[in-house]
């Protein structure tokens, strides 16, 4: 677009990822397709794409080469900011988040903006079920929305105990202390036609979340009451 084509008062979408390791067979940028790909779509009914915002707090990663993360303070002054800029001729601004690790700084940061006033709400890119890093599901995903970016000869499996057991230790160590090939569950059996499927329950969920969702105290956009919908 050339600044006049953009809409005052548009919905503007706005993808959140990260620039981290995701074992030896996804690329760097995968949390960053998903993101986009996700509010790509959610774009051609709902409103305007921004730029994919690609670094995130990804501190976690810090073992691997490759991994840039900017950390909670500066990813808020981030999204702080954004939104600020963006508020001068936008409408409803939504961030698409793809990387779990994020998810603190953008409840803290939509909080203080919600307060400012501003009209802005996040939801996240989840498929329920899936393991938690570089495992089947995102495998999966990957090969649906980027094939050429997946190096299935290189999948190895990884820890496979479910998240909430293993956050402690990551919080801690750091996820090379638990996992040395940075994947948190197992890529084996993953295809483009599960990712496929994936992919549209993630979008058909966020579409809902955009159109008919409220936002928490922390801005995040969660499912309306069936009992609020039935009086609204």
């Amino acid at each position: 677009m050339a600044w006049p084509e953009v809409p005052r008062g548009a919905l503007v979408l706005v993808p959140v990822g990260s620039t981290e390791q995701h074992g030896p067979h996804l690329p760097l940028h995968t949390d960053s397709v998903i993101a986009e790909s996700v509010a790509r779509r959610l774009a051609y009914e709902h409103g305007l794409l921004a730029p994919t915002i690609p670094y995130g707090a990804s501190g976690e990663h810090a073992g691997f080469p490759g991994t840039v993360s900017l950390g909670h303070e500066a990813l808020r002054a981030v999204l702080v900011e954004t939104v600020r800029s963006l508020s001068l001729w936008a409408g409803r601004i939504v961030f698409v988040n793809g990387h779990g690790g994020n998810v603190a700084t953008l409840d803290v940061a939509l909080a203080q903006l919600r307060h400012e006033g501003h009209d802005v709400a996040w939801l996240g890119c989840e498929a329920p079920g899936g393991d938690a890093h570089a495992g089947r599901t995102e495998t999966s995903l990957m090969l649906h929305l980027s094939p050429d970016d997946v190096r299935p000869a290189e999948a190895v499996p990884g820890d496979t105990r479910p998240l909430t057991t293993l956050l402690p230790d990551l919080r801690a160590l750091g996820v090379r202390a638990v996992s040395p090939s940075g994947v948190l569950g197992d890529p084996g059996g993953a295809t483009a036609s599960e990712g496929r499927a994936l992919f549209g329950a993630m979008v058909s969920t966020a579409a809902r979340l955009v159109t008919s969702g409220r936002a928490d105290s922390h801005g995040r956009l969660v499912d309306t009451p069936r009992s609020a919908r039935a009086h609204a």
